[in-house]
């Protein structure tokens, strides 16, 4: 059987020979042993066809990853960087590719910081200042060439022939071009490519990207110098450096992805393995569950339960604020999981009060934004695995697009921390660990999952800037809360969010009662009520029993999941 979730119904297509015109169709009626979820159909038709070719679940998630950067450029691309969580079934091995953006060797505080010590208005989020050298290239080819079984051009063929032959705009893209319509106005490459007559595309547009199209192929042809030495480099550095950056063509040629070994926790009979620094998503994770270890939890989403949960994520957010890329400065990671400190940050909770946040430290907070990155989760037959989630920051990036090679690039420099008391444009405070310098990458929210327990292993992960790490938290407490797997109750259900700073409890518009509200106000909570639903969580589970996988996509999203 395959199934296609999809926004706002259910379809099953059954196995019954004559309704299949396609073989791969009625192969994968037969095995039900590999799945995809991703926030694009497209991009999850691409793994699909990679593994119909014989090629394993890190093949899959490259030709995903591709795709996405053709069909998402709001979300994701060449231009941009993410972390890839693995699991290689033939030796047990797991492991993170860090594939984040790294600050170039030019960068210096003048460009963000003036003589007065003020932010320069506007440099972390666009021009050249704002842009990291991009990771997702080498990341690619890196989790291809590695760990896959096909040819690399095999693997990019897909998003080679979406970018070259286009794809229709569906309503989500519609939408969201339509929020960054005036700044992409501005600049004439991006205008050029993603706009029509300086106006958002508007659905069933046939958005095509030739060039981006001859940039994949070069990549599948030449690996990582494709990308990063010779024409498209030079292309990237003029770019950038035009626009007021401070490239060098060196930034490029010593980009490295870097494998790091996952944060791992055991929670109640379940082994949650996830994203490792410069990701904060790890170390929360492992934080919060192993405080609610020694706390009751009767539910997620009813107001006791809510109520622990907040006063969990609180701490949680307290200490990252100490976060950032262990490679350049010392982070206290072994001391903020150590079991004595999670009992100490236990025996400061209430169930009866809300803790306030100012009594345990400095502020820090951060504004969801669920556009700007994107997450898609594989497993094959054999149980290969991977969990990625990628981004350009926020939503198309810097806007800035490389002449000649149609690579938008990011603004990941502003997840960097330009000043203790200075939020990014997420309202996201930092730290001295997490400033800016020569080739360091920024703290990161993003926090790919894996979840392991007797019935079988699942895979999720969400958009969402530092919501992020609480739609995890709350997907698995829910995966682990009863017996039967369901993931489309997981990725539908209804979210909150505590961040620590601002001091307050934020809930999706839908999905809490005015008694769940008034539960949680009369403990001390302030509730913030959101415009709109948030996060757009891709999940896969694989049964240790059946070997049967299933896959299933967020309805807040126009996604699409095939198993």
């Amino acid at each position: 059987m395959i199934k296609i979730i999809n926004k706002n119904k259910y379809l099953r297509i059954f196995c019954v020979g004559l309704l299949f015109a396609s073989l791969a169709f009625t192969q994968a009626c037969a095995q039900q042993t590999a799945a995809i979820a991703s926030a694009h159909p497209l991009a999850s038709e691409a793994g699909y066809e990679i593994l119909k070719r014989g090629g394993n679940a890190f093949d899959a998630a490259a030709a995903v990853a591709a795709a996405l950067a053709v069909v998402e450029p709001y979300s994701s691309g060449l231009g941009g960087g993410g972390f890839f969580l693995l699991h290689r079934v033939a030796d047990g091995k797991q492991v993170m590719i860090d594939a984040r953006e790294t600050a170039p060797a030019g960068v210096k505080r003048e460009h963000y910081l003036d003589v007065t010590g003020n932010p320069v208005k506007g440099a972390t989020m666009q021009g050249g200042t704002a842009s990291g050298i991009p990771g997702t290239p080498a990341g690619l080819v890196h989790l291809a060439r590695t760990y896959g079984t096909l040819p690399l051009a095999d693997t990019l063929a897909p998003a080679i022939t979406l970018a070259r032959d286009g794809f229709a705009v569906d309503g989500r893209y519609a939408r969201i071009a339509k929020i960054r319509e005036a700044v992409l106005r501005k600049l004439p490459e991006a205008s050029r490519i993603f706009l029509a007559d300086g106006q958002a595309l508007t659905k069933g547009y046939v958005l095509k990207q030739p060039e981006l199209a001859q940039t994949l192929s070069r990549l599948a042809a030449e690996g990582v110098p494709g990308f990063y030495t010779g024409p498209v480099a030079r292309a990237l550095v003029d770019t950038v450096n035009a626009a007021g950056g401070a490239w060098q063509l060196s930034d490029l040629e010593k980009y490295r992805v870097v494998e790091r070994a996952p944060m791992r926790v055991t929670y109640r009979g379940a082994t949650i393995t996830s994203a490792a620094l410069p990701s904060a998503g790890g170390i929360g994770l492992t934080q919060a569950f192993g405080m609610l270890e020694h706390l009751k939890l009767a539910g997620v989403s009813d107001a006791e339960s809510a109520h622990t949960i907040a006063e969990v994520l609180r701490r949680v957010f307290r200490d990252r604020i100490q976060l950032g890329d262990a490679d350049h400065v010392k982070v206290p990671v072994a001391a903020l999981v150590d079991k004595n400190h999670i009992k100490q940050l236990v025996t400061s909770i209430s169930p009866r009060a809300a803790t306030a946040s100012d009594s345990l430290g400095a502020p820090q907070g951060e504004k969801a934004e669920s556009y700007n990155t994107t997450h898609f989760s594989v497993i094959d037959a054999a149980g290969n695995r991977v969990g990625a989630t990628l981004t350009v920051n926020w939503i198309f990036g810097s806007g800035l697009v490389a002449k000649g090679t149609g690579v938008l690039l990011n603004n990941e420099m502003d997840d960097f921390t330009l000043r203790a008391d200075l939020p990014n444009s997420y309202r996201l405070r930092g730290s001295e660990a997490n400033a800016i310098a020569p080739g360091k990458r920024p703290l990161s929210s993003m926090t790919p999952t894996f979840v392991e327990d007797e019935r079988g292993v699942l895979i999720l992960g969400a958009p969402g800037g530092s919501r992020i790490i609480s739609m995890v938290l709350l997907g698995v407490l829910e995966h682990l809360r009863v017996p039967e797997v369901d993931l489309q109750r997981l990725v539908a259900m209804p979210r909150y969010h505590h961040q620590f700073w601002p001091d307050r409890i934020e809930v999706e518009p839908a999905g809490f009662s005015a008694e769940w509200r008034a539960a949680l106000q009369g403990k001390g909570h302030v509730i913030q009520q959101g415009t709109r639903q948030w996060g757009n969580m891709q999940a896969v589970f694989k049964s240790k029993k059946t070997g049967v996988a299933e896959a299933a996509s967020d309805p807040r999203g126009s996604d699409v999941a095939w198993y």
